[in-house]
């Protein structure tokens, strides 16, 4: 069945509605019916193949196949009684099911998902529109199923507008050459600490999806991968989403990755492969800093994110960790142990530097991606496992000004990078500049870790909103600060003078 323009039917009907204001309240409203739409697909298969039986954690009464679907007959549910049945009966019963330790993991979703979850609309009558037009998709049938990955990038490009969406989204061309690179592997375990709507995820399971060969192989696929959320609306679709993978209990789970205390973490914490965006720009509480070693309790959340993927990746394990470019030039005593840390502990081999519009139009701030590898690099030196760090600045594609909306980021713009990467050599001209160089661990501890290198020329920067613009501006002065402070301290030493500071 065509359901490429399900989004649009569904925008045509909520519009209609007073209860709907704006995208943000329209995404939870048509999510929350495609999570039990989706479920109910999902426990048909479970009625199906399990041996000893299936029993619903859902009431009879309140499943998708006996409220929601419409036989045409005069006897569905519509106008008030489809309202006071929804507001009074499904979620109250929902938000309150009686779970407990022995709960499997595929039932306790169905709680965790609509602990936090509205319902907005107040008029009946199109409420029962917007399940019909839902009820048309046949999620038993892999033409559907497949079809609804457009419907989850058309709810994200609808996050994008919703004017909070780069907490949640990374364009599908960076999670799937991310995961590409990383090459994660049935028996290993796959993690994202801030797994938004799912896109890390959903790459690796795509990768992974072509390794199962055998019934054991699908045990391993069922457990691999591992996520965490702290907003509903993002962990709700991507629950769904991986639902949609095939994945019959999704592991992600609904808390704050930065709650836990960092030398609480065990081995079975830990994982192979981790791949994350955190969010960034952002401040945190200072209870969460205490979560972490003195030295690294930082303000900014994408450096407790770090501190945090260093702490739960797995010897010999690999990370890809998209950070802002005031990571790269930060010199503030937090992000400067938590580099440092990086070149001592990690091989910290690569940072590809990303043109700055690729999160356009919701952020202009330039970021960057960071692999290291929990391993000793060979050939380093005693006091570091990095050997090497190369820099690798991903120039705009020809015919691109910037992306955009209409234009975004695709897969084949990171070709350079694959055919750069295992061949590499420095690559620096006068037209050029410094698009690829190399550093060893100590010529970047000498310039106190500074990683900003091989930076794009000055008549391709972005013009960043006036807020970010400043930040960006007081970080940079704060660095040349730092530099010039260090430099006079060197001159002192080499003089045997020290010279009064007011």
């Amino acid at each position: 069945m065509a359901v490429n323009n399900i989004i649009k039917r569904i925008q045509n009907v909520m519009r209609q509605d007073a209860g709907i204001n704006g995208d943000a309240q329209r995404i939870e409203q048509m999510v929350w019916m495609f999570f039990l739409k989706v479920y109910d697909a999902q426990e048909e298969v479970w009625e199906c193949t399990r041996e000893d039986g299936y029993t619903s954690i859902i009431p009879e009464e309140l499943r998708w196949r006996n409220w929601a679907v419409d036989n045409a007959d005069g006897e569905a549910l519509t106008g008030d009684d489809l309202l006071d049945f929804v507001n009074n009966t499904l979620f109250p019963t929902l938000k309150d099911l009686n779970v407990n330790a022995d709960t499997p993991r595929s039932h306790l979703i169905v709680k965790e998902v609509f602990s936090d979850l509205n319902q907005y609309m107040k008029n009946g009558i199109l409420l029962r529109q917007i399940v019909n037009i839902i009820d048309e998709i046949d999620f038993a049938e892999a033409d559907d199923r497949h079809t609804f990955g457009d419907i989850y990038e058309g709810i994200l490009k609808d996050l994008q507008s919703a004017g909070n969406a780069g907490e949640f989204y990374t364009p599908r061309a960076l999670t799937d050459f991310m995961v590409e690179i990383l090459n994660p592997q049935l028996g290993e375990t796959f993690g994202d600490f801030t797994s938004g709507t799912g896109g890390f995820l959903t790459s690796a399971l795509n990768h992974l999806k072509a390794q199962r060969k055998t019934t054991d192989d699908e045990k391993l696929y069922q457990q691999s991968v591992i996520g965490q959320e702290w907003k509903p609306l993002p962990y709700l679709l991507s629950i769904t989403n991986l639902l949609l993978h095939d994945i019959e209990a999704p592991n992600i789970r609904h808390c704050d990755s930065l709650g836990t205390p960092y030398n609480s973490f065990k081995e079975k914490d830990k994982v192979n492969v981790i791949a994350m965006n955190p969010p960034y720009g952002g401040s945190t509480e200072a209870s969460v800093k205490t979560n972490f070693p003195s030295d690294m309790r930082s303000s900014e959340t994408a450096d407790l994110f770090m501190v945090l993927i260093m702490y739960r990746l797995k010897a010999e394990g690999r990370a890809a960790v998209i950070v802002p470019d005031g990571f790269l030039f930060g010199v503030d005593n937090a992000k400067l142990a938590i580099k440092t840390k990086l070149l001592r502990d990690f091989n910290l081999h690569t940072i590809i530097r990303l043109p700055g519009s690729i999160f356009a139009p919701y952020t202009g701030i330039a970021t960057n991606i960071v692999f290291f590898n929990k391993e000793r690099a060979e050939g380093a030196s005693e006091q570091y496992a990095t050997k090497d760090v190369w820099f690798y600045r991903l120039d705009m594609p020809e015919g691109y000004k910037h992306f955009s909306k209409t234009k975004p980021m695709r897969l084949e713009h990171c070709e350079p990078i694959r055919q750069w990467w295992n061949n590499r050599e420095e690559i620096v001209s006068d037209e050029l500049g410094e698009k690829s160089r190399k550093f060893s661990a100590e010529e970047l501890i000498a310039l106190d870790c500074n990683f900003d290198q091989c930076k794009f020329p000055k008549d391709e920067e972005e013009i960043l909103p006036p807020a970010e613009l400043l930040a960006n501006y007081y970080k940079k002065r704060a660095a040349l600060d730092h530099e010039i402070d260090r430099t006079l301290a060197e001159i002192e030493k080499i003089l045997g003078i020290e010279i009064p500071r007011d």
